[in-house]
């Protein structure tokens, strides 16, 4: 049985409009769980929850959180109003 401890990242795929309208409320939500701003930066840092909210944010070099995630859409308007 193997012992591997490496690094968990999730990536959020959001397909069609719908999708890309509950993925925008969804990764709202893990914003506020997290208290990151809509510009990347965290309120403030707790070490016990790093693991976890860098499961489903990455960051910069700058120490901005941005999500690990992808909207998808054949209508471009649907995701430039979220992005």
């Amino acid at each position: 049985m193997s012992s591997y401890r490496g690094s968990r990242e999730v990536i959020s795929i959001h397909v069609g409009q719908a999708g890309v309208q509950i993925g925008n409320a969804c990764w709202e939500l893990y914003c506020l769980e997290h208290a990151i701003q809509p510009d990347g930066t965290m309120i403030d840092y707790n070490d016990g929850e790093q693991d976890a909210f860098n499961t489903f944010f990455a960051e910069t070099r700058q120490g901005k959180h941005v999500p690990r995630c992808l909207f998808v859409d054949l209508e471009p308007t649907v995701v430039g109003r979220y992005g």
